[in-house]
């Protein structure tokens, strides 16, 4: 179970409905404060609020916990190149300036230029110098992440 996947998906949910994080709290009874643990991945629902959920959505509590993404174009991290700027740099406003530089190390010398380029308020090499070394592990994590949110978004490559 991946809770940054369902985190994002929880907020794609309520923005499909067309639901603030107050309005879709008042629904479901509960504050927005925990809308918003759910939607940042500091917590999940509980069961109760799983099934409230699912019966609001009309999906079942296993679609809710693992999103099927159809059609995602962005399969692998390098492919965000083919997205649109400004759709990318939506997404990539959704993390830490440090996770995109971390995500970065791992990248092509093409995606390393495009991240550069759409963060240009970033000074990557100063950044890299502050953060040091970074496992692999944790590179390949915060790239997983982000090609979820692009997967959840809907974005489609470039024409």
């Amino acid at each position: 179970m991946n809770t940054f996947v369902i985190s994002k998906y929880l907020q794609f949910l309520r923005r499909k409905h067309g639901f603030t994080q107050e309005n879709l709290a008042r629904e479901l009874h509960l504050s927005r404060q925990a809308v918003s643990k759910w939607e940042t991945g500091a917590a999940l629902p509980d069961l109760d609020t799983l099934l409230k959920l699912s019966r609001f959505y009309g999906l079942t509590i296993n679609e809710i916990l693992e999103p099927r993404i159809q059609g995602a174009k962005v399969l692998e991290f390098e492919d965000i190149v083919k997205m649109a700027r400004h759709r990318l740099k939506e997404i990539l406003e959704e993390f830490e300036t440090e996770d995109v530089v971390k995500a970065s190390m791992g990248a092509s010398p093409a995606v390393y230029e495009l991240l550069q380029s759409i963060c240009a308020e970033v000074d990557f090499q100063k950044e890299r110098e502050r953060i040091g070394q970074v496992r692999m592990e944790e590179v390949e994590s915060i790239q997983k992440q982000m090609v979820a949110a692009v997967q959840l978004s809907g974005t489609e490559f470039e024409s």
